[in-house]
């Protein structure tokens, strides 16, 4: 596992505006220190003073030895208002109508040894530093994709109900990238094909679980695990997150080790493909060279030289796979279909 070294950690600090925890950034972004030095970062769904990427990157700047960071934020920020200052030179009202853009080639620091607190609020309120957009800051807008283009490396949480525009868009551009989204993204036909074809893959340090977010004042807590904290923010556990990336990382080449024996009994077969089914990935039959369909949790665990993947949930019928046990078929939920590519090379 990668360690701490370097990296520093702040505690818990404010979050963005969607609203990821400095933690589980930084939990991530441990696995990928050395593909940072020399590029171009850019947070393309964070306000300058409230995003923990664009902290994190601050505080660890000079560490990954970065060229540049941006960071840039949607129109409507919660602290819209009351950054009055940056903008007195301007004579232009703060309105809800533009975003900011934090644009930087340097974050000096005061005591030689690191980068503070002081040090990220005194460079943040230093004049010309955070400017403000001219359009409100959506991603894709061509102002902000101007500053993609310019970008070697995207590492944000997009809005979960844009996920898939907004992974396209990097896509389009060509653009490496580490970014959250929701597990079941696996399954729209716009991300499979991706992952099947080794452009995108899950990320190292989420598998299980849950995550907590911070979420605006006025969103309504109903869920369970949601709380107030001392300060009255709001927040809310979000199960099946994922960190999706195009960034290699060595755990995801190291291969899953198998335990149980191919019985016919215990893997029923598909009724319109031919292939078992395959309930957790732990019962993945070390010794069947076949088609098999396993959760999409499976990815988790997947490496590209172990096992092949063949096709998403859909049989020969072009309809979802089903197994009939006791007269009685079944669906089991969103399988994915696999075979293990070292079983198949001795059966060759």
């Amino acid at each position: 596992m990668p360690k701490n070294a370097g990296l520093h950690k702040a505690g818990r600090a404010k979050k963005d505006e969607f609203y990821t925890d400095y933690d589980v950034i930084q939990s991530e972004l441990n696995y990928y220190e050395g593909q940072f030095e020399g590029k171009v970062v850019l947070c393309n769904c964070d306000d300058p003073f409230e995003s923990n990427f664009a902290k994190f990157f601050l505080r660890n700047f000079n560490y990954l030895k970065l060229n540049r960071l941006i960071c840039t934020s949607y129109a409507g920020s919660p602290v819209t208002g009351t950054q009055l200052s940056l903008f007195d030179d301007y004579n232009e009202p703060v309105t809800n109508e533009h975003g900011y853009v934090l644009d930087i080639s340097e974050v000096p620091m005061s005591n030689g040894r690191g980068v503070s607190d002081m040090d990220i609020q005194t460079l943040l309120h230093s004049k010309g530093v955070v400017k403000r957009l001219k359009g409100n800051g959506d991603y894709a807008s061509d102002e902000c994709l101007d500053y993609l283009k310019q970008s070697d490396i995207v590492v944000t949480n997009p809005p979960f109900s844009k996920f898939r525009p907004y992974l396209a868009t990097l896509m389009d551009y060509k653009k490496k990238f580490l970014i959250i989204g929701n597990v079941n993204a696996i399954t729209y036909k716009e991300v499979f094909p991706l992952i099947k074809n080794n452009e995108v893959w899950l990320g190292a340090s989420i598998h299980s679980g849950d995550r907590e977010f911070r979420v605006p004042d006025d969103y309504p807590l109903k869920a369970a695990g949601s709380r107030v904290d001392d300060n009255g923010h709001k927040y809310i556990r979000v199960k099946g997150v994922r960190w999706f990336t195009n960034l290699d990382y060595e755990q995801r080449h190291e291969e899953l080790v198998l335990y149980k024996q191919y019985q016919s009994n215990d893997y029923p077969k598909y009724d319109n493909y031919d292939g078992i089914n395959v309930d957790k990935t732990a019962d993945i039959p070390m010794d069947y060279p076949g088609a098999m369909g396993v959760p999409i949790t499976f990815l988790d665990k997947y490496s590209p030289e172990q096992f092949e993947l063949i096709k998403f949930r859909k049989g020969d019928d072009n309809k979802d796979l089903r197994y009939t046990v006791d007269g009685k078929t079944k669906q089991p939920y969103f399988r994915i279909l696999i075979k293990n590519k070292k079983v198949q090379h001795i059966e060759d």
